[in-house]
């Protein structure tokens, strides 16, 4: 059994970066394979909800198109599988 460790990021704000407290982000290592993942949470009741939402889809998305560039040298093609 893996264990879980949670670590605070101690980087610098970025200009992107939403102004509300609303959205958390946690690095947790992966039971797996034990890489260090970013998980962000949203406050489903915060006043900025869909500001916040819109932040974390764009990160998601980014990151998404980073990896699919790494992989097939597009970032707009899904990958093949196999």
């Amino acid at each position: 059994m893996s264990k879980v460790v949670v670590i605070k990021s101690a980087g610098t704000k970025r200009k992107d970066a939403p102004k509300s407290a609303a959205v958390g982000e946690k690095r947790v290592r992966d039971a797996s394979s034990g890489k260090l993942l970013t998980v962000r949470t949203l406050d489903g009741k915060s006043a900025t909800f869909g500001r916040d939402l819109t932040y974390v889809f764009t990160k998601n998305v980014s990151k998404a198109r980073r990896e699919n560039k790494q992989v097939t040298g597009t970032p707009d093609r899904v990958p093949a599988k196999g």
